[in-house]
């Protein structure tokens, strides 16, 4: 069953822990531009990055159902991959962390 998009924004609350300014700055790095899977020398992390800061400057009720959508697709990829779990070894300088950071999760605060 599809979520409402109560659930869904209420999860994104949770889940998304990164300010609009810590993600621009984030994906300006280095480190957020090498991980992830790349088409046309973008990561599909890194656009997802772009698209989440937009969602955060947007207001709840001017959301569009391709954000809504994105919001859903954001919540599922951070539960799956924090779920997972990280490196025993170092997670602060880790692609898994890296990888979340693009997704607007830092699994280090």
């Amino acid at each position: 069953m599809a979520k409402s998009r109560d659930e869904i924004w209420d999860e994104w609350q949770d889940l998304v822990n990164m300010s609009p300014k810590e993600l621009e700055d984030w994906l300006e790095t280095e480190e957020s531009k090498e991980v992830g899977d790349s088409e046309d020398g973008e990561s599909t992390g890194h656009a997802s990055g772009r698209k989440i800061v937009k969602i955060q400057r947007t207001n709840k009720g001017d959301l569009s159902d391709d954000q809504w959508a994105h919001m859903g697709k954001v919540v599922a990829y951070i539960k799956r991959h924090t779920a997972q779990g990280g490196p025993d070894d170092d997670p602060e300088h880790s692609d898994w962390r890296y990888s979340l950071m693009n997704w607007g999760h830092d699994p280090c605060k």
